[in-house]
């Protein structure tokens, strides 16, 4: 996806997550995150959202903390939300294509502008998934290309790094298989942080796990259950990644 259509991606899902938040109430509970309300969904996504801008802005090159999220409430707070929304969509819209500064994942997309673009706008898109889930209501939907790749961000990036828990004692394999895209990839597992290999390399693997990519992105996100026709061969690989890929 080009930087251009992932920022696009996040103002629309920004403004969508205040909108279904304001309607939910700051005071309701978030299913998708125990333990959370509405109003610390909001202070963590603002959070992210100025801690991320800071870094194009700014041109930092070593990681900083994040900001602390001011006591508000209601109306205040939501306007604060949007506030650094509208903050970072301007400071990406704005940045250089060249701009230097630090990023996190291991396999990032090809400059640091594209890669805050892309975390940012699945980073906001899922916690809008959580904003839904406060309110009760169907999750929006995700194009296809879109859902595809905030899978392989997933995969490729957060599952590869030392911290990831989704381990098994011995070596296992999980195959995931987009039936709208075509898009495969062949996750192995061990005690060591999960390999993915792109593509379905033929070999037999231990659980195959095959939806629509909008489905995948919620349930590999931990956001519906990652269960069903789609999952077959040993659940409780399914079951590991429920209670492990947390991010």
């Amino acid at each position: 996806m080009e930087i251009t259509e992932y920022v696009k991606t996040l103002a629309r899902e920004g403004e969508l997550l205040a909108e279904v938040a304001e309607r939910a109430g700051t005071d309701a509970f978030v299913p998708s995150c125990p333990g959370w309300h509405v109003s610390d969904l909001l202070r963590h996504t603002g959070s992210v959202h100025r801690w991320a801008a800071g870094y194009v802005a700014e041109r930092q090159l070593e990681p900083t903390g994040f900001p602390e999220a001011p006591e508000l409430v209601d109306g205040e707070l939501l306007a604060w939300f949007r506030e650094g929304h509208a903050d970072l969509v301007r400071t990406l819209t704005e940045a250089p294509a060249d701009v230097q500064c630090w990023t996190f994942l291991p396999t990032a997309p090809p400059s640091p502008l594209a890669f805050w673009a892309r975390r940012q706008a699945h980073e906001t898109t899922v916690h809008r998934m959580d904003a839904e889930a406060a309110l009760g209501v169907v999750f929006s939907p995700l194009s296809p290309e879109f859902a595809e790749d905030g899978v392989d961000e997933l995969l490729t990036g957060f599952h590869a790094r030392p911290r990831s828990r989704v381990r098994t004692p011995e070596p296992r394999t999980m195959r995931i298989r987009a039936a709208d895209t075509g898009a495969v990839w062949t996750v192995h597992l061990s005690p060591a942080p999960a390999r993915t290999v792109t593509g379905d390399i033929g070999d037999p693997v231990d659980c195959e796990v095959t939806g629509e990519a909008a489905w995948l992105y919620a349930a590999l996100w931990n956001r519906m259950p990652l269960a069903g026709p789609g999952v077959t061969g040993d659940l409780s690989l399914a079951a590991l990644w429920t209670e492990t890929a947390g991010i």
